[in-house]
């Protein structure tokens, strides 16, 4: 078989016809889930649609159809804007409707027109709890939020400005995927549909987080390391968890010696992250480290496995011993994936490790918030985009978003105990966790038989990795290191050319 070097260089070899490779894949055409699915929106999509000549692109498609769910997210939680949030601890939980926004605009001091960072809390929480970008986010929410009437009223426009703002964010979101990969851009209808995600938008503020790494993520796919390292920073600034994928791109930039470019992706995320943190750093030392502090000082919380462990125990879980705990299995973790990557036959695709990292992280954890699933969705839609085993882990998810509350309902509602009791809580705990770990396992036996792929069945390589597709190793161990009896090719529709994905001369060891 001749090398894409030979090819390439054969004045007699006619030229790749480079539309095959642009034409966008169908679902409908290799997922049966979204073939039986497509059947209810009106059939497959035509062709006219995959070659652009409708006003009606992906992006717009897929944008409109995220902002349509967002609102039925938002109706969702009616029952709780019309008073469940004001008139009882137990009905927010029973209508399955519960948000912090509300409750932290008085309870952080937004309704005082306190500072965040700078300025006292009373009672037991002394400054706020979040990252500096995401109380900026709070802070400007709070400024649009009308100083009249009852403080109940002021809750609800705040919620409802903060919503519009998510709103937007979940736009963001739906497009960035979108036109990460350009041949699978109807792949983000997982996100957008995706029900965990219509049901925990509005939670908390996670998807301010959420809408920079996906923008991240699509500069990376552009080629962009700087750019990616400068909204990586951001995202960073606005929840810990963005930080995580620095990790694999570390190792990904190691096997395939492009170490230039993650010098880039760092440099820039420490840049962004320092503009943003530094002057409250130095202005507000304690302030700004109120939220580290909070989360080592926090002790184990709903949604993880270590409260399962707690709840069957007489005493308490000890929270500096979760906490060396945590570490010490996250650390595995990460050098379990590190492993993986160096020895997979195949070089991983980025979405993938990034997906892994981000999981593993939420699994490891004191808490794993029904919100933390928004981390996961749009890495979900670029590392398998399988609708069978999303919806599998989504079934999981909204089982558990319904089982927190009725938990707590329970909890809260005194001697009538209307709810469920600890063991069912446990069960959807279970769940959750398990079907993140499902994930997990077929993303995993994707990296080590690169055949069941569905992003590489086509013969493409990382089209969502940048500088990473199609780049050879230069670094590689196990079983990536030893000669290879068959090697992964990307042909044109006519045949034209092949691209040894084996091991190049360079790998070593």
């Amino acid at each position: 078989m001749p090398s894409a070097e030979t090819t390439s260089a054969n004045p007699q070899q006619p030229e790749r016809d480079p539309e095959p490779e642009q034409e966008q894949v169908r679902p409908t055409r290799e997922d049966e889930v979204a073939a039986v699915g497509a059947e209810f929106l009106g059939g497959p999509i035509g062709r006219r649609a995959l070659l652009g000549a409708s006003w009606w692109t992906p992006a717009r498609v897929i944008a409109l159809v995220m902002l349509g769910m967002f609102a039925l997210g938002m109706i969702q939680k009616f029952p709780c804007y019309d008073g469940a949030w004001f008139y009882g601890t137990s009905s927010q939980y029973t209508h399955a409707c519960y948000s912090d926004i509300p409750h932290l605009y008085q309870g952080r001091g937004f309704a005082d027109g306190l500072v965040p960072y700078f300025d006292k809390l009373s009672g037991d929480m002394d400054y706020l709890e979040y990252p500096v970008l995401t109380g900026v986010f709070m802070e400007v929410a709070a400024w649009l939020t009308p100083g009249s009437g009852s403080i109940q009223h002021q809750e609800q426009v705040y919620w409802m400005v903060n919503a519009g703002i998510l709103m937007i964010c979940a736009a963001v979101i739906a497009v960035c995927v979108t036109r990460t990969h350009r041949r699978r851009p109807w792949d983000a209808l997982l996100v957008a549909l995706a029900p965990a995600f219509a049901l925990t938008a509005t939670i908390n503020w996670d998807l301010f987080a959420v809408a920079l790494t996906a923008a991240a993520m699509l500069m990376w796919a552009r080629g962009r390391a700087f750019a990616f390292g400068i909204l990586l920073g951001l995202a960073t600034a606005a929840k810990l968890y963005p930080v995580l994928l620095l990790g694999p791109l570390f190792v990904l930039c190691w096997r395939a010696g492009r170490w230039r470019e993650f010098g880039r992706a760092a440099l820039g995320a420490a840049v962004s992250w320092l503009a943003v943190n530094l002057p409250v750093m130095m202005l507000a030392p304690e302030g700004w480290s109120k939220f580290y502090t909070f989360s080592q000082e926090r002790g184990v919380d709903f949604g993880s496995f270590w409260l399962i462990i707690s709840q069957h125990r007489d005493t308490p879980l000890d929270t500096n011993v979760v906490n060396t705990l945590a570490t010490t299995l996250m650390v595995l973790a990460c050098l379990g994936v590190a492993a993986l990557t160096l020895t997979a036959p195949r070089r991983p695709r980025f979405s993938q490790l990034a997906f892994l990292v981000v999981a593993a992280f939420i699994l490891t954890n004191k808490v794993y918030s029904p919100q933390y699933v928004l981390w996961l969705i749009p890495l979900a839609a670029l590392a398998r985009p399988k609708w069978r085993d999303f919806l599998i882990w989504q079934a999981c998810e909204v089982a558990y978003f319904l089982g927190i509350w009725l938990y707590l309902a329970y909890t809260t509602s005194g001697d009538k105990h209307q709810g469920l009791p600890e063991d069912g809580y446990q069960l959807v705990v279970a769940a959750h966790l398990l079907g993140t770990l499902y994930i997990c396992a077929v993303i995993v036996r994707d990296i080590w038989l690169p055949e069941r792929d569905v992003v590489r069945r086509s013969g493409e390589d990382d089209p969502t990795g940048g500088v990473l597709d199609g780049a050879k190793d230069v670094f590689v161990l196990g079983q990536a290191a030893r000669p290879r009896r068959h090697r992964h090719a990307a042909r044109s529709a006519e045949g034209s050319a092949a691209v040894d994905w084996g091991r190049s001369p360079g790998s070593s060891l």
